[in-house]
């Protein structure tokens, strides 16, 4: 019997099927992914410079920055809530170089606004940064010390002017909480920023506000505001004499100013993955924490999973909110 040659042998196989398209795409992402990234990233922050998102926001870029090898840049968006920049970041190409710097709009303004320009699954959750309790703040000579002084007074009052940043604001859930937990009288008065909040209240023209502990601590230092409680579960590190809502007796008044990180939907696994492990390094990192836990800023870091399971918990801690004050856009 004659011995087939290699070519004889080989040229009797069946010939393999053609690759579809789609699996060389797919084969492609992979690994694009692999080698994520090669070039710079953006973050965009959906609010001016300055504030609490983003001072939590460059923190986060410049160590993410050092741990990927490439520059983190950010671009501010501000206005509408965080809507528009929030939109930017949906509606970017989902190739791991565009991610947003999420905070609490991301998850309530679909409940209070009547028109939104995208879905809440167009953004992906990727990893926590930080946050920022909020304090209750009152002027250095009001009359209420604690509370409990100022919920009890806003009942004897028929009401008092509680100054908030905006509908959804977190000044805003601030104030519905205690109205719908525990019966106070707290009129939201919507002002355009965290700022003139305080500055209507250094005027004496509203009762009191809520403002994030990086904003807080210099009036609660100096002497110019009275700080009645911080909304988060722990006491701030930097000013450790100020109690928690929860040890006052309101455990179901529980709010920060946070900032994550959202993709947009479509972005690969494996780059959500290793952006997610890079901010948690980030935040791990001692000249980060030395950086912000002084200005009242807890830096968090973690897992996607962590944080996805951080989304789910205050999407329904915040819907219920919506839904018991009948929060609705001005």
């Amino acid at each position: 019997m004659k011995r087939r040659s290699a070519l004889q042998t080989l040229a009797s196989l069946p010939l393999a099927a053609p690759v579809s398209g789609a699996l060389l795409g797919a084969l492609g992402a992979s690994a694009q992914a692999q080698a994520w990234p090669t070039r710079p990233i953006r973050f965009i922050v959906p609010f001016a410079p300055g504030g609490a998102n983003d001072l939590m926001a460059r923190s986060a870029a410049q160590g993410a920055s050092q741990v990927l090898g490439q520059p983190v840049v950010i671009e501010n968006r501000p206005g509408a809530g965080g809507t528009i920049g929030s939109e930017a970041a949906a509606k970017s190409a989902p190739d791991g170089y565009t991610f947003l710097i999420s905070a609490a709009g991301v998850i309530s303004n679909s409940m209070i606004k009547r028109n939104m320009p995208y879905k809440d699954s167009d953004l992906v959750p990727v990893a926590m940064i930080a946050l920022a309790p909020s304090v209750i703040l009152v002027a250095p000579n009001s009359p209420y010390k604690s509370l409990k002084d100022l919920i009890e007074a806003s009942k004897a009052a028929g009401g008092l002017h509680f100054a908030t940043a905006g509908t959804g604001s977190t000044p805003h859930f601030v104030a519905e909480m205690l109205n719908t937990r525990y019966g106070a009288r707290l009129e939201p008065v919507p002002y355009k920023s965290g700022s003139e909040s305080t500055t209507a209240l250094l005027g004496g023209q509203i009762a009191a506000t809520s403002e994030a502990s990086i904003v807080s601590l210099n009036y609660l230092k100096s002497g110019k505001l009275r700080g009645l409680a911080t909304t988060w579960v722990k006491r701030i590190d930097t000013y450790p004499g100020l109690a928690t809502a929860t040890e006052q007796g309101y455990p179901e008044i529980r709010i920060a100013h946070w900032a994550g990180l959202h993709a947009p939907r479509g972005t690969a696994p494996e780059v959500i993955e290793k952006m997610a492990a890079a901010i948690d390094a980030a935040m791990k990192s001692q000249a980060v924490q030395e950086r912000l836990i002084p200005l009242g800023i807890q830096p968090i870091g973690g897992t996607r999973a962590d944080f996805e399971r951080f989304i789910d918990a205050e999407r329904a801690r915040l819907g219920a909110t919506v839904k018991a004050a009948g929060m609705k856009e001005d």
